[in-house]
C-alpha cells in the first residue's frame, strides 16, 4: 500500500506542530499539508485530495463540523478523524452522522493517535483485499459486532479487536490495584503491548467502568492514566 496522505486542519500552530511531529513517528503516513483555517483546509483537500483529514472543531470563522458537512454534501471521499477539545455529546453525535472514522479528545496523546492510525491502515487494507462482500466481511468493517457481559451484568457490544477474555484480564488488574495505571503498566500485567492494553482501557472508559486522566511525566510528555471509578 502506498503512503496514506494526511492533511492537518488545526488553528493553533503549536498543536498542529505537535500533530506533525507525532505523524513523523508513525510509519505508513505522509503529511501533505497543514491548514490553520477552514478555508485553507477546504482548498488543500480540493487540490491535494488526501485520504485522511485530522480536523479540529473550533475555528475563529466556524467549526470543523461545518467543513465536514460541506465535504459530505459534495461526496468528498476524504476520511476524517476529529481531534478536538469539544466534549459536547451533540458534537460527537453530529460527527458520527458525518461519518468520521474516530473522535479524539485533546490533549492529544501519541499512543492514542498511533492506535487510531493503525486501525485506519488496517481498515483500508481490508477494503483493498475484498473482491465480493459477505456478512463476515461486513462484520470486520463495522465497528461493533461481538458481545460480552459488563460488571453490572448487562450485555455490552464489543468493538472489533476487543475480546472478552482479554477484557476480563484488564478488569482483574483493577480489581487488585487502586492506584492509577498507564497503558504500559497494564500491558505488563496482562502480557500484552501498550497499544493493545490501551485499546481495552479506552473501551472500559467509554463503558464507564474506568476513569482516565492526563498526567505529565518528568519530561512534560502527557500520558493517560486509568483507575476505577
Amino acid at each position: 500500500m502506498n503512503l496514506i496522505r494526511i492533511v492537518i486542519a488545526e488553528d493553533d500552530q503549536q498543536i498542529a506542530e505537535i500533530q506533525k511531529r507525532f505523524l513523523e513517528r508513525i510509519a505508513g503516513f505522509e503529511l501533505v499539508g497543514i491548514a490553520h483555517s477552514l478555508e485553507d483546509a477546504e482548498d488543500l483537500i480540493d487540490v491535494l485530495q488526501p485520504e485522511l483529514l485530522l480536523l479540529d472543531i473550533h475555528f475563529p470563522t466556524g467549526t470543523g463540523l461545518d467543513l465536514l458537512r460541506k465535504l459530505r454534501a459534495r461526496n468528498s471521499s476524504v476520511d476524517v478523524i476529529l481531534v478536538t477539545a469539544a466534549k459536547e455529546v451533540d458534537s460527537l453525535r453530529e460527527a458520527l452522522h458525518g461519518g468520521v472514522f474516530d473522535y479524539i479528545l485533546k490533549p492529544l496523546v501519541f499512543e492514542r493517535l498511533q492506535e487510531t492510525l493503525d486501525r485506519y491502515h488496517q481498515h483500508l487494507e481490508k477494503f483493498q483485499a475484498m473482491q465480493t462482500l459477505g456478512q463476515s466481511d461486513v462484520d470486520t468493517i463495522l465497528p461493533y459486532s461481538t458481545t460480552a457481559t459488563s460488571n453490572d451484568g448487562l450485555e455490552t457490544r464489543l468493538p472489533k479487536g476487543v475480546d472478552a477474555l482479554t477484557l476480563e484480564k484488564v478488569r482483574s488488574v483493577f480489581s487488585t490495584h487502586s492506584d492509577a495505571l498507564n497503558a504500559e503498566e497494564v500491558g505488563e500485567y496482562i502480557g500484552a503491548s501498550r497499544t493493545t492494553a490501551r485499546r481495552y482501557l479506552e473501551f472500559l472508559v467509554s463503558n464507564n467502568e474506568l476513569s482516565a486522566e492526563v498526567s505529565y511525566g518528568s519530561v512534560g510528555r502527557p500520558e493517560r492514566k486509568y483507575k476505577n471509578i
